[in-house]
């Protein structure tokens, strides 16, 4: 990962009707989501959206159903056109595009993975796959041969003769995945790419973006409503609420510091033992290694593992691990305190 921003978004608002000129200026007097509907008859999609996607990273943007995060996702190719704002890619604002270079910003720049396959019924695995070099001209043998390595990364291989319709879901979900791949496009978008999937085949695919993301190193934007699948994925999350942006981070930071309502009640009943690693709670090492730790953990562990490790026991402290270094130190006190959602902690304080 590096800390290069490959995706800049600034200012961007999305009004929906007939004049989202002048509703937008309704919104920007302070006028609400309802009663610019109600008096105006305009519908708010995105507002004052500000986010920096860094190159390399899986940045998540996830909301309810109408909270915009599907409207935000088709801004990046501008397969929506914003009401205001702007929207860069590698420094270069898309809004300005003409015709030609917006065809090749979508042809090279971002490929995508839809929620409904979006699959050619009449067309084999291996053309399906290969369907965004075919319309680069590329010759037939070429594509071809780079489609069947990347359904075979996908677990596809023995598979490319096949259409469609002689496949499960999931296994559509991966031909979609290695289309995708196969256009060797560095930003790939995702929009609810596993919501349709049952849950162990849901699963089975983020472990797999996983896999081949430690690999590739490509930046993605993930849309979904599921938040257990935005803690798994993401380096950088979004929560949006109605066009807006509640809060957005590293989502360890996020969960132990949830900065509204709305977000305390979207992480109340996350398995935080499951989803905290232990670098977000560990103490930094500043000085000599404590000589009572009863061992050694690594810094990316799950609480959920901590606990199992130490029976329980509340009295033990560990020295925490990274890269076969030591770099902080886990007293287990701090992590029975974690498991704690901020807003029950507070309550009970107040209580007595």
């Amino acid at each position: 990962m590096t800390n290069d921003i490959k995706v800049s978004i600034r200012d961007l608002y999305k009004i929906f009707g007939d004049d989202p000129e002048a509703a937008l200026q309704h919104v920007l007097n302070g006028t609400s989501k309802p009663d610019l509907l109600k008096e105006h008859g305009h519908v708010l999609g995105l507002k004052d959206i500000n986010i920096d996607i860094r190159a390399g990273e899986i940045t998540v943007i996830m909301g309810l159903s109408g909270s915009g995060k599907s409207t935000l996702i088709r801004h990046l190719n501008r397969l929506i056109e914003p009401t205001a704002g702007e929207v860069s890619v590698d420094g270069d604002n898309v809004l300005d595009y003409d015709e030609k270079k917006l065809r090749e910003l979508r042809r090279l720049t971002m490929s995508m993975v839809f929620q409904k396959f979006a699959l050619l019924p009449h067309r084999t695995v291996l053309d399906n796959a290969g369907t965004m070099l075919n319309v680069r001209g590329v010759k037939k043998s070429k594509y071809l041969a780079e489609a069947d390595k990347w359904l075979k990364r996908v677990g596809l291989e023995g598979y490319g003769g096949h259409y469609p319709h002689q496949l499960s879901g999931g296994m559509q979900q991966r031909v979609g995945i290695a289309r995708a791949l196969t256009s060797n496009s560095p930003i790939m978008l995702m929009d609810e790419a596993f919501s349709a999937l049952d849950p162990l085949i849901r699963t089975d695919m983020q472990d797999l973006l996983l896999e081949l993301q430690l690999e590739l190193q490509k930046t993605i934007v993930f849309i979904t409503h599921d938040l257990d699948e935005a803690l798994k994925l993401a380096d950088h999350l979004v929560i949006l609420k109605d066009g807006y942006i509640v809060q957005q981070g590293e989502p360890q930071h996020i969960l132990l510091n949830p900065n509204d309502p709305y977000i305390e009640d979207f992480v109340s009943d996350i398995n935080r033992a499951r989803v905290l690693r232990i670098r977000s709670i560990m103490t930094p090492l500043t000085g000599d290694i404590p000589a009572n730790a009863h061992g050694e953990v690594d810094y990316d562990d799950t609480l959920e593992s901590m606990i199992a490790l130490s029976g329980g026991d509340t009295s033990h402290a560990y020295i925490v691990m990274r890269d076969k270094k030591p770099v902080g130190t886990l007293d287990m006190s701090n992590l029975v305190k974690a498991l704690v959602p901020r807003l029950a902690t507070e309550e009970g304080a107040r209580k007595y």
